[in-house]
């Protein structure tokens, strides 16, 4: 019985030695790194330039010969519409014309006999006057013609839609015998060789701030064509309905087998601001939310605290704020910790 102080004391000291021995865990030095971020999203490519063409009067289409792909001529013929009421109006105008021209003859010439017969005194002041009237109103009739036959001609021309510039048609808006109005678009086409690659990019993604403006570019069913562009504008209105912002990259060296409307898949690069990064094990928290074990170099003791995340990536939690660069963070082994435990580390920190 005298010997069981001194086994019990002897077990107590072995328990407090044990107590105190340095837990082995995974340490790493807390640096912040600017690392590049890159995203992808797929577009379509359209002409930097394209403009809607329509007939400036309202009727029914009868013929339409181009189809989208084809390469049109400044003046070349696109559609026709119907243009019955028009060519009656123009054969009326030429007959009024020429009803309009004989009847200013015949009173010129009627003014200039009463002119000569004044002058002999063969007639009145009078029927000089007369004369002299019917040739102003004969004068004004025939302008009248000849605005109308103008006027005729045009509405003819304007039942023929020609392309306004050397062009390429993207899209065709009209079928045959469909009734269209005034200013309606029945053909888009796609000036000169410049090309856009657009995209509609969730808000929630960065819009500025790619390497240089740059952006590789690649098509859908040809990834082996690659080409690149920068970006050159972003629309400052956000779409309410998708929740994107339009975001148009001018093409810089397009193969020659890009057309228009062919699917294109954009990557954008962006160098990051510096930010600390753990591994996922080294997550821990608080009832105020993230926090991290923090090791005193000194003591080896653990202390926890609050951090701010900026995201979380695979394998690993990106910090936006509550670390220094330098210091100690417990990563495998951070469910064991409490305030105060002392730490060893079994790895060199990196």
């Amino acid at each position: 019985m005298r010997l069981f102080p001194y086994i019990a004391a002897v077990c107590l000291l072995a328990f407090t030695a044990q107590a105190e021995e340095p837990l082995a865990v995974r340490i790493v030095t807390a640096t912040p790194k600017v690392e590049s971020l890159s995203f992808s999203l797929t577009g379509e490519i359209l002409a930097r330039e394209e403009v809607t063409v329509s007939f400036p009067v309202g009727g029914r289409v009868v013929s339409v010969l181009v189809e989208e792909g084809d390469v049109v001529a400044k003046g070349a013929a696109l559609a026709h519409m119907e243009s019955v009421q028009q060519e009656q109006a123009l054969r009326a105008a030429e007959a009024g014309l020429s009803t309009a021209d004989a009847d200013f003859r015949q009173a010129s010439e009627a003014f200039e006999r009463q002119v000569a017969l004044l002058a002999r005194g063969a007639t009145t002041r009078i029927s000089r006057d007369a004369a002299e009237d019917a040739l102003s109103i004969a004068q004004g009739t025939l302008a009248q013609a000849q605005a109308d036959l103008e006027r005729a001609h045009k509405a003819l021309a304007d039942t023929t839609l020609l392309a306004p510039e050397d062009a390429t048609v993207t899209s065709r808006d009209v079928e045959l015998g469909q009734v269209v109005g005034a200013a309606q678009s029945v053909l888009t086409l796609a000036l000169g060789s410049a090309l856009d690659a657009v995209f509609n990019v969730p808000e929630a993604l960065p819009t500025t701030g790619a390497v240089n403006g740059f952006v590789a570019l690649s098509l859908i069913d040809r990834d082996s064509d690659l080409f690149s562009g920068v970006i050159r504008e972003t629309s400052p209105l956000v779409d309410p309905a998708t929740g994107t912002v339009l975001v148009t990259v001018g093409v810089s060296d397009a193969p020659a087998n890009v057309s228009y409307g062919d699917p294109v898949r954009g990557t954008v690069r962006m160098d990051d601001a510096p930010h600390i990064t753990l591994p996922y094990t080294a997550m821990s928290a608080t009832v105020d939310g993230p926090a991290v074990w923090v090791v005193d170099p000194e003591t080896m003791q653990v202390s926890i605290r609050q951090v701010v995340i900026d995201r979380f990536e695979t394998g690993r939690i990106v910090l936006n704020s509550g670390l220094e660069a330098g210091e100690l963070i417990v990563t495998d082994g951070a469910q064991l910790m409490y305030p105060g435990r002392v730490v060893r580390s079994v790895e060199v920190p990196q």
